[in-house]
């Protein structure tokens, strides 16, 4: 959820069921804002805070894409 404002693009924002702003997935789970090739954040320099306190490859991380794979299968 995108609870400050930290300048993301409006085209990876995307409004949750509740109504909050969060980061737009692909349908397949993954961050619109990744790029799929070098698997690094397009946005990084304005990533949300949420994104900032997950650092890449902590457990955390790794078991919030783990979260993704599995949901999306």
């Amino acid at each position: 959820m995108l609870i400050t404002d930290t300048g993301v693009p409006e085209r990876f924002i995307d409004t949750d069921e509740w109504g909050g702003e969060v980061m737009l997935r692909l349908d397949d789970g993954w961050c619109a804002a990744l790029d799929r090739d070098s698997m690094m954040c397009t946005i990084y320099e304005k990533r949300p805070l949420i994104c900032r306190e997950f650092e890449m490859g902590a457990p955390e991380c790794i078991e919030e894409r783990k979260g993704i794979a599995t949901a999306y299968r």
